[in-house]
C-alpha cells in the first residue's frame, strides 16, 4: 500500500544522484563526451548539447538513480573498509569473477532494449573516456561499481540518441533540425513532468 510518509519525492532521488556522481568526480560532459563518440558518426549534425540533454534524461530514470545510489554508497562504504569480510576485500580490489557490479549496471540498461545492453557491454569491454579513468583508479577511490554504473548511464544515453534518430529519418529529419531541447521528446507531452 502506497504510504505518502514513506515515499521519497522524485526531486530529491534526482537531486542525491546527481550529487553522488559530482562527489565521485563525474559530470554530465564526461559522460556525454562518451555517448558523443558512439553516436556522432551515425548521426548527421549530431552535437553535444544533444547529448548532455540525452544524458540529463537518463537520469531522471528511477531504475538508473537507484542503481547509481546503492552502488556508489557501496564504493563509498568499501573506501571507508565499512563492508564486512570477505566482501570488503573482493569490493576493494574489486576482483575478477565479482560480477555484482555488472549485474547492476545491466539491470538498470535494460530499461533502454538491446541496442543499450550491446553498448554496454562495449563500453565494459573498451573502458573509453572517464569509465577508463574509474577502472583503472587513475584517481583516489573505490570506483568497483562506479565505472560500470558510468557506462550504463553512456549506454543509456546512446541508445536514446539511437532511438531519437529513427524518429528523425521517419520524419525526414536529422539532429541538424532540432535544438537539443528536443532530443526528449517525451517531455513535450501534455502533462509530462521532467
Amino acid at each position: 500500500m502506497f504510504n505518502e510518509q514513506k515515499s521519497v519525492h522524485s526531486k530529491v532521488v534526482t537531486a542525491a544522484t546527481r550529487e553522488a556522481l559530482e562527489r565521485r568526480g563525474v559530470t554530465i560532459e564526461a559522460v556525454a563526451e562518451i555517448v558523443f563518440e558512439l553516436q556522432q558518426p551515425y548521426n548527421k549534425g549530431l552535437e553535444m548539447a544533444h547529448c548532455i540533454e540525452s544524458v540529463e534524461g537518463v537520469l531522471r530514470k528511477r531504475e538508473l538513480q537507484h542503481a547509481i545510489l546503492v552502488g556508489i554508497e557501496l564504493d563509498e562504504l568499501a573506501e571507508q573498509g565499512k563492508l564486512s569480510a570477505p566482501l570488503q576485500q573482493i569490493v576493494e580490489s574489486d576482483e575478477g569473477l565479482f560480477g555484482v557490479d555488472e549485474t547492476i549496471a545491466l539491470g538498470a540498461v535494460f530499461t533502454y532494449g538491446s541496442i543499450a545492453v550491446t553498448t554496454f557491454g562495449h563500453l565494459d569491454k573498451n573502458k573509453t573516456g572517464i569509465i577508463h579513468e574509474l577502472d583503472t583508479k587513475a584517481g583516489r577511490g573505490i570506483h568497483t561499481f562506479l565505472d560500470d554504473l558510468v557506462a550504463s548511464i553512456a549506454a543509456c544515453a546512446a541508445s536514446r540518441i539511437a532511438h531519437r534518430t529513427r524518429d528523425l529519418e521517419e520524419a525526414g529529419e536529422t539532429f541538424e533540425d532540432i535544438t537539443p531541447d528536443e532530443t526528449m521528446p517525451e517531455t513535450k507531452v501534455k502533462g509530462a513532468q521532467i
